[in-house]
């Protein structure tokens, strides 16, 4: 399997180019841009991708895909069904019931709400390799947030991540959509969130006002942006990830 990744300067956000070898088959996932990179490495390995798998409808992942559809007006362009109407140029459904078999490639979409109620994650096997390319539910050190447009909730994130994500072979490559790569042991062994839902470090206690209200900080920790993402508790004892930007530290200095 080679995977070849275009990455935003300004989201962060990658798009990818998935072949299982050259002169084969391929597929596009997400496509924030710039997606020319990949178009380049279609042509440098003579594919013609048969799919954009879009793993949500936001913006900065959906944005170049009428580039795509100018270079290759066949393309199909695949969404969970819940957002299939946030993205004008999508042509069609897919779901975690579907098996796609593009050439060699294997993909199984994986639903994985929490940033949004359609998140999609898909794991791609080629010639005992694997992958998954877990839009914006896990990142290397972080998870998505809950608080963006059409989001669902913390239970549906952490769920997701330990129900569905941590479940696949620890050697599987991680391939987030934003910044750098990791794999499922890494995250497993490293990222602050996974680390305490595990139990094996504490919950964090220190009051703080989260988005003007007073809450728990259960964690902050740093973002894929060098930012940070805060886990918060409420008083009602309900959880939330959010901007670690719109968190203050009770009694902290500016």
């Amino acid at each position: 399997m080679l995977v070849e990744r275009s990455m935003h300067a300004g989201y962060l956000s990658n798009s990818y180019l998935v072949t299982d070898k050259p002169e084969g088959s391929a597929v596009v996932i997400d496509a924030g841009g710039p997606v020319e990179p990949l178009i380049a490495a279609a042509e440098r390995l003579e594919v013609v991708p048969r799919y954009v798998l879009l793993t949500h409808h936001h913006h900065d992942h959906v944005a170049e895909v009428p580039v795509l559809l100018s270079r290759w007006p066949q393309l199909e362009v695949l969404i969970h069904p819940l957002e299939l109407d946030l993205v004008q140029s999508a042509t069609g459904p897919v779901d975690a019931t579907q098996r796609l078999e593009v050439g060699e490639l294997r993909v199984r979409p994986l639903h994985t709400p929490g940033h949004t109620t359609g998140m999609l994650s898909f794991f791609v096997e080629h010639d005992g390799t694997t992958g998954v390319f877990t839009g914006d539910t896990l990142f290397r050190d972080s998870v998505g947030g809950v608080r963006a447009p059409g989001h669902d909730t913390y239970q549906a994130l952490k769920d997701s991540i330990m129900g569905t994500l941590m479940e696949l072979d620890h050697e599987t490559e991680v391939n987030p959509g934003h910044s750098d790569p990791s794999t499922v042991g890494r995250e497993w062994a490293h990222n602050p969130f996974i680390r305490i839902w595990r139990g094996l470090d504490r919950e964090g206690s220190e009051p703080c006002i989260a988005l003007g209200d007073p809450a728990t900080l259960i964690l902050l920790a740093v973002d894929y942006d060098g930012g940070h993402k805060a886990w918060v508790r409420w008083p009602n004892g309900a959880d939330d990830i959010v901007p670690g930007s719109r968190v203050e530290r009770v009694g902290a200095g500016d």
